[in-house]
């Protein structure tokens, strides 16, 4: 989605609070500097670790970013938000972008096989198998781990690219790699899953598509309306129950679904900035008023 139109009319008193630093908000960001939004913003990070692109957010003169200061507490009545060492943060307008959590621990190996969380990974996962194909000079044999909605995109993406996906909901206790040698060069990619009985799939490559939750715990402070399965229920402008709050990314339920697996960041984060920017236009002229 482009970015929203320039709008040098909104009011420097804006003060727009990100709780969360991920893709999404760190899209967030991106899409209101391009818009040229002269209020401030302060990104609230939820992160233990400090990835460049937030980093060069960072910079920008009208961010900042509390690095390891995650929101704990929302009072939607004074809109203050507070971190969980106690510094508290006057807001106008606050958006949730805390992502998502997987329900189970991780399983030992998993940083050697391709993973499916979001519709975000999508084109990470195809360049993952195209790669992969190259390598062996055939399509490959996939090994789909998981249930619900994103393991069925998982697959769709794998079929799409031509890999017949042999898919289990069982979990497994363990992924192996294992190397595939080609002329001079060789791979090490993930080939075989591991059950807690001692069974196992092989195949060429393993991907992850295992249930998440939304982290959604800022929404009983605020009293916000959260889905059953978890999320912050969003309208389709991604408006929360509670006014001068938003959720994007992960944190938020359209329609029950985690926002991840319906809207790319970039697109949820383009058209809530779009919103953003309408309210700060807005807020000069209600002052006005009265």
């Amino acid at each position: 989605m482009s970015a929203p139109a320039p709008t040098p009319s909104t009011s420097a008193a804006t003060r727009i609070v990100i709780a969360g630093a991920g893709p999404a908000a760190q899209a967030l960001v991106a899409q209101l500097d391009r818009a040229r939004f002269t209020g401030t913003i302060t990104v609230l990070s939820n992160r233990d670790d400090t990835p460049t692109e937030l980093l060069e957010l960072a910079m920008l003169p009208q961010v900042s970013v509390r690095f390891g200061q995650p929101a704990s507490h929302i009072d939607a009545v004074n809109r203050t938000v507070a971190t969980a060492d106690g510094m508290e943060f006057a807001y106008d307008q606050l958006v949730i972008a805390t992502g998502s959590a997987p329900v189970a621990s991780p399983v030992d190996g998993a940083g050697q096989c391709l993973s499916y969380a979001t519709i975000d990974d999508a084109p990470r996962v195809a360049k993952g198998i195209q790669k992969v194909a190259r390598e062996l000079g055939r399509r490959p044999v996939g090994i789909l781990v998981g249930t619900g909605a994103a393991a069925g995109q998982a697959e769709a993406v794998l079929r799409a690219k031509g890999v017949r996906p042999i898919r289990t909901t069982a979990r497994p206790a363990a992924i192996i790699p294992a190397v595939v040698s080609g002329g001079s060069a060789s791979r090490q990619a993930a080939s075989a899953v591991v059950f807690e009985d001692g069974s196992s799939m092989t195949g060429d490559l393993v991907v992850l598509a295992e249930e998440r939750v939304s982290r959604d715990g800022l929404a009983a402070s605020a009293g916000l309306q959260t889905a059953a399965g978890g999320g912050i229920v969003i309208s389709r402008d991604y408006r929360s129950s509670v006014p001068g709050i938003w959720a994007i990314g992960d944190a938020a339920a359209f329609d029950g679904v985690r926002l991840g697996l319906l809207v790319a960041a970039a697109s949820a984060a383009g058209a809530c900035a779009t919103q953003l920017l309408t309210e700060a236009s807005a807020a000069p002229a209600l002052q006005a008023a009265a």
